[in-house]
C-alpha cells in the first residue's frame, strides 16, 4: 500500500474534537462527506456519540460514504484507584465499538478529569497506578481484538516529552506518534521518532507554526486558541521535519497507519470554514503524495 492509502482522517480536521468545550461541531454528513470526496477511506472514530454508538449503525454510516473505521481516540481518568472499575468500564464500552465498528486501534489518552481536561503533575507513587492501568485497558482492548496506544497529548496528565518517556519506561503500552503534542511537549520529535521507533504503533501527524507554538507553550494562547490562529498548517508549511519522519518511520517496513490531523475550531457564523478546511486538508494530502516517489526512490518499502 502507498503512504496515501495507509493515511486516515479524523472529525478533528473538521472541528470534531474530544476536549470538552470546543468550536461548533458541523453536521456528521457534511464531514463524512468531505473526507470521502477528499479521498480517505478510512478515519478515527472523534468524540464519542459524534458518530453512531451502535456499531452496526457506524459501519452503515461510514459504508455509506465509502469509509471504514480506523480506531478511535479514548480519553480515560487512569490515575485515581477510586475510579479504576468506572475507566475499565468505560474502555470496554469503547472497545466493544471500535472494533464493532470494524476498528483496530484504541487510542488511550490519560486525562486527568473526563469533563474538565487539565495538566495536574501526577505524584511519585501515580505513575505505577498509570502504568497498571493502562496494562487493564490494554488487555480489554487485546481481547476485542485491538492494539492499544497511548497518546500524550497537550493539556492531560501525560504532556512533556519527559512525563511520556517515564510511562514508556515502566510500561509496555504501544505509542501514538502524534507529531505535534510531542513539540508542544518540549520534545524533539525526530530524536523521539528514532528512540521509540519499536514502539511506535499509529502515527498522528500534523505540521506546525513554531511560532504560535511558543505562544501556546507559555501559555499566552490556549490550545483552541492557537489553533483558531493557525497552530497546525498544511503538512509542508510548518516547522516539523515531515519528511525525515515519514523517511524514518517509513524504512521500517511495518506499513504503519497514519491519521492526517488538522485540528480545528471553527465557529458557527463562519460560512468560508469548510472551504477552508478541505483547501488544508488537499494541500496535505498534495504533500504526502509528493513524498512517494522520494521515499521509494530512497529504497523505502511501499508495498505490502
Amino acid at each position: 500500500m502507498t503512504l496515501f492509502e495507509r493515511t486516515a482522517t479524523a472529525p478533528i480536521s473538521w472541528g470534531v474534537c474530544e476536549m470538552p468545550g470546543w468550536g461548533f461541531q458541523l453536521p456528521v454528513e457534511a464531514v463524512l462527506t468531505e473526507m470521502s470526496s477528499a479521498g480517505f477511506t478510512h478515519t478515527e472514530l472523534g468524540s464519542l456519540g459524534y458518530l453512531p454508538t451502535d456499531p452496526g449503525d457506524l459501519r452503515a454510516v461510514l459504508e455509506l460514504h465509502k469509509l471504514s473505521l480506523l480506531g478511535g481516540f479514548v480519553p480515560l481518568v487512569l490515575h485515581d484507584p477510586l475510579l479504576a472499575e468506572d475507566s475499565l468500564a468505560s474502555a470496554a464500552e469503547s472497545a466493544a465499538l471500535i472494533a464493532g465498528g470494524g476498528g483496530r486501534f484504541f487510542v488511550t489518552c490519560v486525562v486527568s478529569h473526563l469533563d474538565d481536561w487539565r495538566q495536574e503533575p501526577l505524584a511519585d507513587h501515580e505513575w505505577q497506578i498509570v502504568a497498571d492501568a493502562l496494562a487493564e485497558v490494554g488487555r480489554v482492548a487485546s481481547d476485542h481484538g485491538l492494539t492499544q496506544a497511548l497518546h500524550a497529548h497537550f493539556g492531560c496528565l501525560v504532556e512533556t516529552a519527559e512525563e511520556a518517556e517515564r510511562i514508556l519506561e515502566i510500561s509496555n503500552t504501544a505509542l501514538v506518534l502524534d507529531t505535534a503534542h510531542f513539540l508542544l511537549g518540549g520534545a524533539d520529535v525526530l530524536d523521539m521518532t528514532k528512540r521509540y521507533l519499536d514502539r511506535i504503533a499509529l502515527v498522528h501527524i500534523k505540521d506546525v507554526d513554531l511560532g504560535i507554538a511558543a505562544q501556546v507553550m507559555a501559555g499566552e494562547l490556549s490550545l483552541m486558541e492557537g489553533v483558531q490562529r493557525g497552530l497546525f498548517p498544511p503538512l509542508g508549511q510548518g516547522g516539523l521535519p515531515i519528511t525525515e519522519i515519514v523517511d524514518l518511520l517509513e524504512k521500517t517496513g511495518r506499513d504503519l497507519w497514519y491519521v492526517l490531523e488538522q485540528d480545528a475550531a471553527i465557529s458557527e457564523d463562519d460560512p468560508s470554514a469548510v472551504a477552508r478546511l478541505r483547501f488544508d486538508a488537499r494541500q496535505s494530502i498534495d504533500f504526502l503524495r509528493s513524498l512517494e516517489p522520494v521515499l521509494a526512490g530512497a529504497g523505502t518499502s511501499q508495498n505490502q
